[in-house]
């Protein structure tokens, strides 16, 4: 059960952006066949770090992983594909052996991706691929029926898993594709069960992408309005587990609210930038366990910060980057005084006129430096 609301939480997240991905692929079969849509694979090597002085596990002289990449080559079916100069979807499953199998174990990764362009040439591009889902450990740190106290990395086998990377492509005809590449990728539950100190893995790859009926679907042009640069007051409600800071620990609520205003640019980013504010439940028990501070337990279980972030619109989704700074921090804090968080808006409402402007459902990871804190499921409105 500890797992059960960041599996939800993730797993909703990534069904929704694969649903619009078929039915993107599923309308550009009926016009262009399958030129556009391909598989990549991708050979990684790369290097486990330790990204806290709390991560006392050995680490492996080298890592190793294979990469499966379902991609579609949008081609303007909807306006912001049109608006985002025609971005790459993909769905990419990942395998990677650690080194250390009797510690570490394997992970498999499965996970919605978005790639953009950085720089275009006929033969030659620079891309960004941004790509967040769902990753099994194959191994963790229980006292039963298993002793293995040694990996106190992972705490439970289901996971979020995230992976970026660049990618130096050249086109070797219509239909192959050879890259070279750097990638990062973290795995952890958010601590919905401790000890979550996640893995992180640097390493740099190599990769061939084939579309069978060539990669240059044509496009459908649409005579583009700019969208007016408006500003909004949105507002996000969001709930989250921690888990409490002994591994097999119970597990309690954090609850979060947003305030900020946003504006929009070039019709297809949103800037913003407000306050926050979240309450952790976890801390106000260590509180009344420990008798620390008796009667203000309360007003030192919360955080607030100011932070800002850009939002990269598509079509229904948005993909969220921000970054805070705290105002105040709880009793129990990060060593650091910023915070980032990366994840998600899908869109129930989203219209130019009216009183309320947007709805959305939101999910968010939030992350202090390369350790996870939570994951965040909740709503958000605009007006």
């Amino acid at each position: 059960m500890h797992f059960t609301l960041i599996f939800v939480a993730m797993r909703t997240t990534a069904l929704l952006f694969i649903l619009s991905l078929t039915c993107i692929a599923v309308h550009a079969q009926e016009e262009n066949a399958w030129t556009g849509v391909g598989i990549e694979n991708n050979e990684m090597v790369g290097k486990v770090f330790k990204h806290t002085p709390k991560f006392r596990l050995p680490i492996p002289d080298v890592s190793s992983a294979y990469e499966l990449n379902l991609v579609y080559k949008t081609h303007g079916t909807k306006e912001w594909q049109q608006r985002r100069r025609f971005p790459v979807l993909g769905l990419g499953f990942t395998y990677t052996d650690y080194g250390l199998n009797s510690i570490y174990g394997k992970c498999y990764g499965v996970y919605p991706n978005f790639q953009i362009p950085l720089v275009t040439g006929r033969r030659l591009e620079w891309t960004l691929r941004m790509g967040f889902g769902l990753g099994y450990a194959t191994k963790r740190f229980e006292r039963a029926p298993v002793y293995d106290t040694l990996n106190n990395a992972i705490g439970s086998h289901i996971n979020n898993f995230t992976l970026f990377s660049t990618d130096l492509r050249y086109h070797l005809n219509t239909k192959w594709d050879v890259q070279l590449g750097a990638n990062f990728s973290h795995m952890s539950n958010a601590s919905f069960t401790q000890p979550n100190l996640g893995i992180n893995m640097y390493g740099a790859h190599v990769g061939v992408r084939y579309f069978p009926d060539g990669m240059n679907p044509k496009h459908t042009l649409h005579d583009l309005k700019p969208l007016k640069n408006r500003w909004l007051i949105e507002g996000r409600l969001g709930l989250a587990i921690d888990g409490y800071a002994a591994a097999g620990g119970p597990a309690f609520p954090v609850y979060l609210a947003d305030v900020y205003v946003s504006k929009r640019w070039l019709s297809k980013n949103k800037f913003f930038a407000g306050v926050d504010y979240s309450y952790h439940t976890s801390v106000y028990a260590f509180l009344r366990n420990n008798e620390i501070v008796p009667g203000h337990e309360a007003q030192n279980s919360y955080k607030s910060a100011v932070f800002v972030g850009n939002e990269f619109l598509m079509g229904r989704f948005g993909l969220i980057l921000q970054l805070g700074y705290y105002l105040k921090n709880a009793y129990l804090h990060p060593p650091q005084p910023y915070y980032e968080k990366i994840g998600t808006h899908f869109y129930l409402v989203q219209q130019e006129h009216g009183v309320m402007k947007e709805l959305f459902l939101l999910a968010l990871l939030k992350v202090h430096a390369t350790e996870a804190e939570l994951v965040e499921g909740g709503i958000g409105v605009g007006f």
